[in-house]
């Protein structure tokens, strides 16, 4: 039977005021839904949900949020910790491995003043794996943004646990998977990393190559980072200390001390060399500033007129001499290429040796009939190595003389063009004609360990030819642009100075040069006349040898 219209009104208000009283808002859409609405023609209609709120967390949430977490975390509450993150999954895988594989039983989590939406938090820390118990400090920091639904959330990532995760990385304590190495000295020695600052990347470099392969030492017990696939990352914590093993260098600590003091007094980034000109052993290493890139040996520059070693070795071959003329003038060229300028002053008279002491631009390229478009190049590689990679068991970068016509064969013969050459490049040209003969360079004295290295084929320079070399290098050591630099210095000495442009206000300065059985080179960028910028670096060097 059909109910009067006005008991039905007084039904839906009763029903409507009781939902009203519960459920607020959505009451009112259940009442809407049951009226028809807006006096439309019945149809049920559904509110939009409520936006998902994407506004970066206030300040107090930040702070909350991040107490929040860390008090779960530290009581151990894995569960209610994870719930206060962006990814509950992973935030309690994380968590449990923390506990289970890296064996910390309490944690104590001091978080420090928020910046922004980041909150650093220091970590005390108790390990104790198979009874060993030790005390674990460290620092991190955690973000808060918000989750899926808006709400404010930590937003989860390795690196919370601690700073030096990554994705896929987890932490473990236990037996290291290799034992701890130490880098020793030529005479067998320890070296200490802190004193020698441009070695600390290369010395993490030799040992990640090497530590593997080491022969005795025995792993300690360690907390480490784990990388997914089982290898170990970084150790993080020694709980036992195992016996570590050697590793052992050409390094000389003495010359490496006076290579880190003369580079670290320039202004300039700077880089310098050196080796033991019998056996190619890398005696130093050192570049300014040392945590940046390796400016000795792994940032090829063009080697402006200290290449002219190369370039004369090519000339003498040709049957020149030292005392063959060759006018130095200022604005001269070669075959109607472009002119070349001199720093140094015109001499009509001037020979071979005078150029090369004086390091006169024109009377090389003048001298360009007596070469071919691939003699630079056969040059290098025959007598000096270059052209090879050179695997002397830590990262560098290779030598290029690319040969060329025109106005880059005569570029190349004063080091310029797409010449490319390092402190360790010329530094080993300057042994070569110390010795007569190329020793490939090396930092480790066992080179059989050295992955993909292979025995350089080339050539000893003729003997007339290394004694005209001697010549001219001791002549600029003594007479020539180099004498300053050089002063003080006794024993067989011999020098060649350089300025490369590089398209810079100031050129790049070089100098390399030998001193009895030590040879030596030095860059410094922007430095102007090699002379006086890179001079100093070599003599300091040497005179430590």
């Amino acid at each position: 039977m059909a109910m009067p219209r006005g008991a039905r009104t007084g039904i839906v208000a009763v029903v409507f005021a009781g939902m009203l009283g519960v459920a607020g808002f959505g009451a009112y859409n259940i009442y809407s839904g049951l009226s028809g609405g807006d006096g439309g023609g019945g149809s049920s209609q559904v509110a939009a949900s409520t936006p998902v709120d994407t506004s970066p967390p206030s300040a107090q949430e930040v702070v909350s949020t991040a107490a929040d977490f860390l008090s779960a975390w530290q009581s151990g509450d894995t569960a209610g910790a994870a719930r206060l993150t962006d990814s509950v999954q992973a935030t309690t895988a994380a968590l449990t491995a923390y506990k289970t594989q890296a064996y910390v039983t309490s944690v104590k989590l001091t978080p420090q003043t928020a910046v922004g939406t980041r909150v650093p938090f220091t970590v005390v820390a108790t390990l104790d794996y198979q009874g060993i118990v030790v005390p674990w400090s460290y620092s991190s920091a955690l973000t808060v943004g918000r989750d899926d639904q808006g709400k404010p959330a930590v937003k989860w990532a390795p690196s919370v646990l601690d700073p030096d995760l990554q994705d896929g990385d987890t932490l473990v304590t236990g037996p290291a998977k290799t034992p701890q190495v130490d880098i020793v000295d030529r005479d067998g020695n320890v070296m200490d990393v802190a004193k020698y600052p441009s070695l600390t990347q290369i010395f993490k470099d030799l040992r990640d190559r090497y530590a593997a392969g080491l022969k005795g030492g025995t792993a300690g017990i360690e907390t480490y980072v784990q990388a997914s696939d089982g290898t170990e990352k970084k150790t993080l914590y020694v709980l036992r200390k195992g016996t570590n093993a050697k590793l052992r260098t050409t390094l000389d600590p003495v010359i490496q001390a006076a290579a880190e003091k003369a580079v670290s007094a320039q202004q300039d980034a700077a880089g310098v060399t050196a080796l033991d000109t019998e056996t190619g052993g890398i005696l130093a290493v050192a570049f300014n500033p040392p945590t940046g890139l390796d400016h000795a040996m792994g940032d090829p520059e063009a080697p402006g007129s200290t290449f002219k070693i190369v370039t004369a070795t090519a000339l003498l071959n040709a049957g020149l001499t030292p005392s063959t003329p060759s006018p130095c003038h200022s604005g001269d060229n070669y075959d109607y290429g472009k002119p070349y300028t001199n720093v140094s002053p015109d001499n009509p008279d001037a020979t071979l040796q005078w150029d090369f002491e004086e390091s006169c631009n024109t009377g090389f390229i003048t001298l360009a009939d007596n070469i071919t478009p691939t003699t630079l190049p056969d040059t290098a590689q025959k007598y000096y190595g270059i052209g090879s990679d050179w695997y002397v068991g830590t990262t560098t970068r290779d030598a290029s003389v690319p040969g060329g016509t025109g106005d880059e064969m005569t570029s190349e013969m004063i080091g310029q063009g797409q010449v490319q050459m390092t402190t360790l490049n010329m530094a080993s040209v300057s042994a070569t004609v110390r010795e007569g003969e190329f020793h490939q360079p090396t930092i480790l004295q066992d080179t059989s360990v050295i992955e993909k290295r292979a025995d350089i084929p080339t050539t000893p320079l003729p003997e007339g030819v290394k004694e005209d070399l001697q010549q001219m290098m001791h002549g600029t050591a003594t007479e020539g642009t180099a004498t300053t630099a050089m002063s003080g210095l006794s024993g067989k000495i011999g020098a060649k100075t350089g300025s490369a442009e590089a398209g810079t206000v100031q050129p790049n300065g070089w100098f390399t040069a030998y001193r009895d059985h030590v040879s030596a080179a030095a860059i410094v960028l922007q430095g102007g006349h090699g002379g006086d910028s890179a001079g100093p670096i070599v003599a300091a060097v040497l005179g430590a040898s």
